[in-house]
């Protein structure tokens, strides 16, 4: 029998061209500005704005500048500041997401970028039998990488199993099931949650409906948690009856069970936890007549602002960020392969937009 050649094999690229000197100087020249602005920014001291400071360290990074702690940082990790070898990783996704990846990939790659290191897209099919699942991982160079990347909601879930027992090192961005050996990074989407319950209680509403589903993926799920315990905390008992987290069946239904349990319940905010329903529960709250925020607030964790929304008061997820801080955990995961497995969560920023006000007087539904 002639066996098929493997084109994926993993191979080293050339090795490293020597690096030009990269000083405080290069990096002024390269942004048009002083190289004292550059020093204060990369020393952390104040005086300038953050969107600033981050350009300036962003910069320093992609041209390959290091500071004396930042390489004393790198080497305590056992991680080279300039490799010698390109290495080649995968994010791995579904078309599920998709929606993240423009992000996701964004973060990799600005990490990546200034140790030469690639990161390519391996997309998963749906129509196959969890049997070849393992085969099709092999025959599409997922065993040759230097290391993978699972991007979230990874659907069917059956995925999972096989792209946990991938023989590289491996990043899951998401949560990680219990009893799974596997490094995780992801925002977090907890303290999102408890972030918008906050807001909202401190602008006086106490009759919060949740929406969103808590089936498909486990940060659902973990959402909702955060709801119970965020109101319960402070004070309000939850009645299960009044929120939305069951099975989804179109955006139809939805709004139509929106509009029944808003006008049963009658809600002075809301909150949805998925980014795919902030839509349906803003058109739900439009067809029954409600203005926002005058006759109701809402809060929605949005993956990134619609143009077909009004400005939403919202958690700002750090999806970039996750990328970012995904890249550093594979190179120590390389550099450190016996040390325990870890599990990190990125917070965000809370923005307050035109969605939500004080509880109206007179309850308009």
């Amino acid at each position: 029998m002639i066996r098929k050649k493997n084109t994926h094999r993993r191979r080293r690229y050339p090795a490293m061209p020597v690096r030009k000197s990269v000083t405080l100087r290069t990096i002024a020249r390269e942004l048009g500005i002083t190289v004292q602005t550059v020093s204060k920014a990369l020393k952390g001291k104040p005086g300038m704005s953050e969107a600033t400071r981050q350009l300036i360290v962003q910069t320093a990074e992609k041209l390959g500048y290091y500071t004396m702690d930042q390489i004393r940082s790198l080497r305590l990790d056992h991680i080279a500041p300039y490799p010698s070898e390109r290495m080649r990783f995968l994010l791995i996704q579904t078309a599920e997401s998709v929606p993240y990846n423009v992000r996701l990939l964004q973060g990799l790659q600005d990490r990546f970028f200034s140790f030469g290191h690639r990161i390519e897209l391996l997309q998963l099919p749906k129509a196959i039998r969890e049997e070849a699942m393992a085969g099709w991982l092999e025959e599409n160079g997922a065993h040759y990488a230097d290391g993978v990347f699972i991007a979230p909601s990874i659907l069917p879930q059956t995925w999972e199993r096989p792209l946990f027992e991938l023989p590289v090192p491996r990043i899951l961005l998401s949560f990680p099931p219990s009893g799974v050996k596997i490094d995780s990074v992801i925002w977090d989407v907890y303290e999102a949650t408890c972030q918008a319950v906050a807001h909202l209680r401190s602008l006086g509403h106490e009759r919060i409906m949740y929406v969103g589903t808590t089936l498909v993926q486990r940060g659902f799920a973990l959402r909702w948690q955060a709801f119970d315990y965020a109101m319960r905390l402070s004070g309000i008992a939850i009645d299960p009856a009044m929120h939305a987290t069951g099975e989804r069946q179109g955006s139809e239904r939805l709004r139509s069970e929106l509009r029944e349990r808003i006008k049963a319940h009658r809600p002075s905010a809301i909150l949805c936890g998925v980014d795919g329903e902030v839509a349906d529960v803003y058109a739900a709250c439009r067809e029954l007549g409600l203005r926002v925020p005058e006759h109701i607030s809402l809060v929605g964790l949005l993956n990134a602002q619609p143009d077909t929304l009004p400005l939403f008061t919202r958690p700002l997820l750090p999806i970039s960020e996750t990328g970012y801080r995904a890249a550093d955990r594979m190179l120590w995961r390389i550099a450190n392969p016996t040390l325990p497995y870890e599990h990190i969560r990125i917070q965000g920023d809370f923005f307050v937009g035109e969605t939500t006000a004080p509880p109206a007087v007179a309850d308009a539904t």
